[in-house]
């Protein structure tokens, strides 16, 4: 039914940035919240970051400060503005997208494919 859709990711210096981008397509009535989840090798899946339909934003302690997140309503994308990289925020981040259904009172969590960031020392 949707489709989540990454891209931007690469190699990059440390203290260097880089932006992610994710853009939801196919069938579906409104997009809720969106954000952002991380998996290093041998590690499990962490949140990162998420904005809500309005705008309103959360962050992991670990990239406060450095990451922004944000999101185009009208292109049903979410981005993620990566400062001040570290190679600790090597991972593979995925995106998500909570897709509104119309006869469930909570929406319906889709994941994009991931896309690689590394840093570099």
């Amino acid at each position: 039914q949707v489709q989540l859709v990454e891209s931007g990711g690469g190699l990059v210096q440390a203290g260097g940035s880089l932006r992610l981008s994710c853009a939801a397509s196919g069938s579906f009535f409104r997009i809720n919240a969106m954000g952002w989840y991380r998996q290093a090798p041998g590690n499990q899946r962490t949140w990162v970051a998420g904005i809500t339909s309005g705008g309103s934003t959360n962050y992991a302690d670990s990239v406060k400060g450095r990451f922004t997140i944000s999101r185009d309503n009208a292109k049903n994308t979410v981005y993620l503005q990566m400062n001040s990289l570290e190679p600790e925020d090597t991972a593979v981040y995925y995106c998500y997208a909570d897709v509104a259904r119309p006869a469930s009172s909570s929406p319906y969590r889709y994941w994009g494919q991931g896309t690689q960031v590394t840093v570099s020392s």
